[in-house]
């Protein structure tokens, strides 16, 4: 789990503040965001998913994540409802799963959730660097809009899940 080193290295980069620390951190986020994509990879090749593996990969994920945009929202650079609308998606879906797995069934990931993560961790990584207003208020609205078709798909596809037994 190089990604959960990673995070707090991340932070510390950006809030030491010195020359070029915004482009250190983009580099440092980047390889966090790859790792995600290593991990899988070679656990499915080696046959090594596990349990602890399916639950502590997203988990990784979402702390990354929430580790930058905190950041954007402390600097001015994102409005906290963007922070928040993620984070709620992200309670949500991880509330459905809960619901799903009590009944023996799991949820598996969407290719909006998958969608949703790319265009998250590509446009926090742009964040680092661009400083137009206008191209941020872009990105801005990408996560935004991504994040809401995720999380209401999820739930379209699974709302049977939420419905009482019989």
């Amino acid at each position: 789990m190089l990604r959960v080193v990673l995070i707090p290295v991340f932070l510390a980069v950006l809030y030491l503040g010195f020359p070029g620390s915004n482009y250190v951190a983009m580099g440092i986020f980047i390889i966090a965001s790859l790792t995600d994509i290593a991990d899988g990879y070679i656990a499915r090749r080696r046959g090594q998913v596990t349990d602890f593996g399916k639950f502590t990969d997203p988990l990784a994920d979402k702390i990354l994540v929430v580790s930058a945009m905190l950041w954007f929202v402390e600097r001015n650079t994102m409005p906290a409802w963007v922070a928040l609308t993620v984070i709620v998606r992200e309670f949500m879906v991880t509330a459905l799963r809960l619901v799903a797995v009590g009944k023996g069934r799991v949820i598996a990931a969407e290719l909006s959730g998958k969608i949703k993560t790319a265009v998250t961790m590509v446009c926090l990584t742009a964040m680092h660097v661009v400083n137009e207003r206008w191209i941020v208020n872009i990105f801005l609205g990408a996560i935004s809009l991504t994040t809401v078709v995720s999380g209401i798909e999820y739930y379209v596809k699974n709302i049977d899940v939420l419905k009482q037994d019989s």
